[in-house]
């Protein structure tokens, strides 16, 4: 089992929209970023990539690649939720949080869970999205940015095979082998019951 966090924070400035979790939450200011600053679904890439030791999102997705000006953060997302099918890992859940004084963020959570599930081909009962304030305290609490943190488990079908044969073998060697020992006791076991009779 592999366990990844991610965290976030981006500054408000007006004449942006504020997305959060793919989520166009109403408010006066909005996310400044290359992207769409969607900061709850950075925190949560952050975390995927960093469980599958896959670098961050800097890397896959700089911010001086015009590609990526504007682009919905959903989408990239979607592409951190391939590259972990490829590399074999499986999500089994998320746990985010965003921190912000303003605007109220409760009608807009189930959105956001819907959205994240969907991108990753997820039950939305894997996923969390909460939020918290910090009491008027710090850069968020003044209303200057918005901050997420996100944590993850990701698991692979190793995490199944309980040695290196099984591992090596991609656990058909092991595992036949345990059968057809499971075999053996059990034809011995019947012999043992038929000399009783």
């Amino acid at each position: 089992m592999r366990v990844g966090q991610g965290y976030d924070v981006h500054r408000l400035t007006e004449g942006r929209k504020l997305i959060l979790g793919g989520v166009e939450v109403p408010f006066d200011k909005g996310l400044l970023g290359h992207s769409d600053a969607d900061v709850l679904v950075h925190a949560v890439m952050d975390a995927l990539l960093g469980a599958g030791a896959l670098g961050d999102i800097g890397q896959h997705f700089p911010d001086t690649d015009p590609a990526y000006e504007g682009i919905s953060s959903i989408e990239l997302l979607r592409r951190v939720g391939a590259l972990l099918e490829e590399k074999g890992y499986v999500v089994e859940n998320i746990d985010a949080t965003i921190i912000a004084q303003r605007p109220k963020m409760a009608p807009y959570r189930p959105a956001m869970v819907r959205n994240i599930a969907r991108a990753l081909k997820l039950s939305e009962d894997r996923v969390s999205v909460k939020a918290t304030t910090e009491e008027g305290l710090g850069f968020t609490g003044s209303g200057q940015g918005i901050a997420s943190w996100a944590i993850t488990l990701l698991t692979s079908p190793t995490d199944y095979c309980y040695d290196y044969k099984m591992e090596a073998d991609r656990c058909s060697g092991c595992c036949h082998g345990e059968s057809q020992r499971h075999g053996a006791v059990n034809n011995q076991v019947e012999e043992e019951d038929h000399e009783d009779l």
